[in-house]
């Protein structure tokens, strides 16, 4: 497993949308449900496999036409420690002044 480094605000996103789901969620539901691009997601979700936090399996729905679709869905590790993660993110960060700035 690889440690989760840091959570930006769109892997807080890809986060929120595992809790929320009910179960396996497939990626192309993930990147409708954050409104991020795909080119963001699938990384996400790789990484976030890498560290532990999800898991990941092809579909075996052999009746549904079209390519196979890969679902994820958070691990309890995961789920644990989504919540905090997220609220890091929210947290709202120190203004900084720049001294002879003017707003």
């Amino acid at each position: 497993m690889t440690p989760l480094s840091r959570v930006t605000a769109a892997t807080a996103d890809v986060l929120r949308t595992l809790l929320d789901s009910d179960g396996p969620t497939w990626g192309m539901l993930v990147i409708k449900a954050t409104g991020r691009p795909a080119g963001s997601v699938y990384p996400i979700l790789e990484r976030l496999e890498g560290a532990g936090w999800v898991t990941s399996a092809w579909e075996s729905d052999t009746e549904r036409s079209g390519p196979r679709r890969r679902l994820y869905e958070l691990t309890g590790e995961g789920a644990e420690a989504a919540p905090a993660a997220i609220a890091r993110v929210a947290a709202p960060t120190r203004a900084v002044r720049i001294a002879g700035a003017t707003a």
